[in-house]
């Protein structure tokens, strides 16, 4: 999600000051969280993170969609 009124250097997803977060996909298993960032790092998705156990006990992995959008892929 973009939107022309915030600027672009207060929408870095690497920072995320303002706008959308992200969004979560739960995939049902810790193996499919794994098998998913995989082939989506393989198509050429930037992984900013994991796949890895969060200090509050979640499976998970994050990636940056086309538009720079955070995707959070959780078993």
């Amino acid at each position: 999600m973009q939107m022309p009124s915030i600027p672009e250097s207060s929408n870095n997803p690497y920072k995320q000051f303002t706008g959308f977060i992200h969004l979560a996909i739960s995939v049902g298993s810790k193996e499919k969280v794994i098998a998913l960032t995989t082939r989506l790092a393989n198509d050429g998705y930037e992984i900013l993170g994991g796949p890895r156990y969060t200090g509050d006990g979640y499976f998970e992995s994050t990636i940056l969609d086309p538009e720079k959008n955070r995707i959070e892929i959780t078993m």
